[in-house]
C-alpha cells in the first residue's frame, strides 16, 4: 500500500519506518520544511528519534499535494491541538488524492475546547466518505522502529473485508495487528490513559509504594470503562491493547512522558511551567481538562481523574489529593465509581 505520515515526531517516525520497513511505499512529512531538509539529509530524526536509520525507500515529503495524490491511507501522527488544522491543510488536496479510502489517529488526546474524538475530528473535516479510526495500543516508538515484537489494534468505520485488508497490510512478524470496530472505547483508552500515567507517576514520586500503585492502575481501569459505556463505548474494549494494554505500557513504562511529568510533578513543579518548557507534548496534561468537562456533562463520576485534574489545573496539593481519594465513602468494588 502507499501510506502518509502527517507529523514526524518520535511516533510517527516509528510508524513511518515500520511501515517502509515492511513493503509498504512511504512518505513521511514534517510540519516544518526545515526539518523535513533534514530527515532527508541525515536519513534520521535526530530530534525526536535518534539511533534510528530510515531505509532507502522511506520517503520524506515537503509538499502535501504530490504526497497525497497516490496515497490509500494517511496517518495523522501530530499533536491532538493541531489535528484539525493539519486536516484542513491535506483535505485542501481533496480533489487530487483520488486513491485515498481513509485517515488513522496516530495521535492521543482529545480536541481542546470541543472535546471531539479524533476520529469525530476528521469526520467533520474530510466528510463521511472518507473513513476515519485509530492505530494504537502499548507501543514504544523505539521499539517498534528496532522491530521488537509488538500488537496494537485497528479501529475503523468501514467494512469488514476493507478493515481485514488493511489488518492484513498492517501487520507483519515483528506486529500483530487485531481489528476492532469500536472507535469510541479505542479512542477513549488511547487517550485517557496518559491521565492515569500522570497520576502513576505522581504515586512513584511520592514514594507511595507498589501496593499504591496496584490499587491506583486497578481503579484507573474502571474509571475508562465507567466513561466508556456512557459514551458508547464497549465494555470488553477496554480489557484489551487499547485499553488495559496501553494503560500498563503508559504509566509503568520509564520511557512515558506522562508518566516522567507525574513524577516531576511529585518534586514540586509547577504544572504549567514543565508543559511550558518541554519540547514534545505530554497529552494528558490538556486531556485531564478534557475528560473532567466530558465527565461533568455525562453526570459520570471519576474520582482519580477528578483529583488529577485538581493537581493540574486548580493547584490542589497532591498530598490533599491522596487524603481525600483515600477518605471517601466505603461501597463495594462491584460499584461503577
Amino acid at each position: 500500500m502507499n501510506f502518509c505520515i502527517l507529523g514526524a515526531g518520535a511516533w510517527g517516525t516509528a510508524v513511518a519506518v515500520y511501515l517502509s520497513r515492511a513493503g509498504h511505499t512511504v512518505t513521511l512529512v514534517p510540519r516544518r520544511i526545515e526539518h523535513a531538509l533534514a530527515l532527508s539529509s541525515e536519513r534520521e530524526n535526530r530530534d525526536y528519534l535518534p539511533g534510528i536509520q530510515f531505509d532507502s525507500n522511506m520517503q520524506v515529503g515537503c509538499s502535501l499535494r504530490p504526497v497525497l495524490m497516490e496515497c490509500d491511507y494517511v496517518f495523522l501522527a501530530c499533536p491532538s491541538h493541531a489535528l484539525r488544522e493539519t486536516c484542513r491543510q491535506a483535505n485542501s488536496f481533496k480533489e487530487d488524492s483520488w486513491k485515498l479510502r481513509g485517515t488513522i489517529a496516530l495521535c492521543k488526546g482529545l480536541e481542546p475546547k470541543s472535546n471531539l474524538f479524533a476520529h469525530e475530528v476528521m469526520q467533520e473535516e474530510w466528510g463521511k466518505n472518507i473513513r476515519s479510526g485509530y492505530l494504537t495500543g502499548p507501543s514504544h516508538a523505539h521499539d517498534v522502529a528496532e522491530g521488537k515484537p509488538a500488537a496494537m489494534v485497528l479501529a475503523m468505520d468501514c467494512d469488514e473485508e476493507e478493515l481485514v485488508d488493511l489488518q492484513s497490510n498492517l501487520s507483519s512478524p515483528a506486529m500483530r495487528i487485531y481489528r476492532s470496530e469500536d472507535r469510541v472505547g479505542v479512542g477513549l483508552g488511547s487517550c485517557l490513559k496518559n491521565v492515569y500515567a500522570i497520576a502513576t507517576g505522581l504515586s512513584d514520586g511520592l514514594g507511595l509504594g507498589d501496593n499504591a500503585r496496584a490499587a491506583l492502575l486497578t481503579r484507573s481501569i474502571n474509571e475508562m470503562m465507567a466513561l466508556g459505556v456512557a459514551l458508547g463505548g464497549e465494555r470488553e474494549t477496554f480489557f484489551g491493547l487499547s485499553g488495559f494494554g496501553d494503560l500498563i505500557a503508559t504509566c509503568m513504562g520509564e520511557w512515558s512522558r506522562n508518566r516522567t511529568f507525574g513524577l516531576t510533578l511529585a518534586k514540586g513543579a509547577k504544572p504549567d511551567e514543565v508543559v511550558g518548557s518541554q519540547k514534545t507534548v505530554v497529552e494528558g496534561y490538556s486531556a485531564t481538562a478534557c475528560f473532567f468537562e466530558k465527565c461533568r456533562d455525562l453526570g459520570v463520576e471519576m474520582p482519580i481523574l477528578s483529583e488529577v485534574y485538581s493537581i493540574l489545573h486548580k493547584g490542589k496539593a497532591p498530598s490533599l489529593a491522596i487524603a481525600d481519594l483515600m477518605g471517601r465513602d466505603l461501597k463495594a468494588e462491584s460499584e461503577s465509581e
